[in-house]
C-alpha cells in the first residue's frame, strides 16, 4: 500500500480525516495535499460516517485509508466512542489503518486517554501542519 514518489519521499495512497468542523477538515486536507503526504484524502464529517465507510470497505481493502486523522471532540459520537466501535471492526481494517488523534484540547486527561488507546499511534495538536506531517513521515 505504501509507495514513494520520485524523490524517495513516503507517500500514502489514502488518508482519512474525521472532523465535524469544515474549517479543520479543509486545513488538514490542504496540508496533506500541499506537502504531497497522500495521493487521496477521504473527508468524513462524523465518526458514524467514517465507521460506515470503513465497514463498507471490508471486502475491498484497497479502499481503506492507511492513516486516519481523528478529531476527539465531535457531537453525538466523539473520537473515543469511535475508537470503541473501531475495536469491533474486523482485524483486516484494524491492521490496515493507523490512527492519529487530532485535537485542540489541552486537557491532559484527553492526551493520556488517547495515548493509552491501543489503536492510537500518536496525539497531534490542531491544526495539522507541515512539521507534523514531516515528523510522521520520518516515524513511518
Amino acid at each position: 500500500m505504501n509507495s514513494k514518489d520520485f524523490n524517495g519521499k513516503r507517500i500514502y495512497n489514502k488518508v482519512m480525516v474525521i472532523d465535524d468542523t469544515p474549517t479543520d477538515r479543509y486545513i488538514a486536507k490542504e496540508s496533506i495535499k500541499r506537502y504531497s503526504f497522500a495521493r487521496e484524502v477521504i473527508e468524513m464529517n462524523s465518526a458514524e460516517e467514517a465507521l460506515e465507510y470503513l465497514e463498507s470497505m471490508i471486502n475491498t481493502p484497497d479502499g481503506l485509508p492507511e492513516l486516519i486523522f481523528l478529531d476527539i471532540q465531535m457531537p453525538e459520537m466523539d473520537g473515543f466512542d469511535f475508537l470503541e466501535k473501531y475495536g469491533q471492526l474486523p482485524e483486516l481494517v484494524q491492521n490496515n489503518c493507523i490512527i492519529m488523534m487530532l485535537s485542540t484540547s489541552l486537557n491532559s486527561v484527553d492526551h493520556r486517554r488517547a495515548e493509552g488507546n491501543r489503536f492510537v499511534k500518536r496525539f497531534l495538536q490542531k491544526p495539522l501542519n507541515r512539521s507534523q506531517l514531516a515528523e510522521l513521515e520520518k516515524a513511518a
